[in-house]
């Protein structure tokens, strides 16, 4: 072994020396626990956002999805609207008939006398004209003609013995439009009558001119009910 070899290998040796501590251990930091515990961290926030991210997402699509489907109600119910104005153009230009939120009205007085239930010349007249265009429309849409009578709020009993009270005289309103509209071409199996009496007011009965408005016969398309399951 030459000298050089000898000063090499102290060299070495010191050179090791230098790296270990006072008490011969290796000093070198031990960062390998410190990046797991931030990995997992960073796994963690990741797992939450992407679980926050989906949750927005599945929100936002349930607010699209029922915004088309009001979107679809209100264009279905304007083409309905839409329909039934032209189906009764000459009606309503002529004044006796209205058209409100798909309800065709009819006042009282054009087709009945003060208390009484026996239809006008002209009310049936009227009703004659709204045959053949609501049965087109009823027939294209498979709906049925719900007819409903309507009253003020003073009592019956005061002025007509043949009625109970007001829910009987708009009963028998009803039934007798319904009959009417059921001679005059109307199916039955499309059209029946319902009483609502002096509820559901259309205008304030604190005057007679809110009375009036009152005593009325409505007709307005309904769905057929669902055949009942087998």
């Amino acid at each position: 072994m030459s000298v050089l070899d000898g000063w090499d290998d102290a060299a070495d040796v010191g050179e090791h020396d230098e790296a270990l501590g006072p008490s011969g251990t290796d000093t070198a930091p031990d960062t390998a626990p410190v990046w797991a515990v931030f990995g997992d961290l960073m796994a963690g926030l990741l797992g939450a956002f992407v679980l926050i991210l989906v949750g927005v997402l599945v929100v936002q699509m349930d607010l699209v999805s029922h915004l088309q489907a009001e979107v679809h109600k209100r264009q279905v119910e304007e083409q309905r609207r839409m329909a039934l104005e032209k189906a009764l153009a000459i009606p309503l230009r002529s004044g006796r008939v209205t058209l409100n939120n798909g309800r065709i009205g009819i006042s009282g007085s054009v087709l009945f006398a003060f208390n009484s239930d026996q239809l006008r010349p002209e009310g049936q007249q009227l009703l004659q004209t709204l045959v053949p265009p609501l049965r087109v429309y009823l027939g294209e849409r498979d709906e049925m003609l719900m007819v409903s009578g309507f009253t003020d709020d003073k009592p019956v009993q005061n002025r007509n013995d043949r009625y109970a009270d007001n829910l009987e005289l708009s009963a028998q309103r009803a039934l007798t439009v319904t009959r009417a509209l059921i001679g005059e071409g109307m199916p039955s199996s499309r059209v029946f009558a319902a009483a609502f009496g002096a509820e559901q007011p259309a205008a304030p009965n604190t005057s007679e001119a809110g009375r009036a408005l009152n005593r009325r016969v409505e007709m307005a398309p309904v769905p057929k009910a669902a055949p009942p399951a087998q």
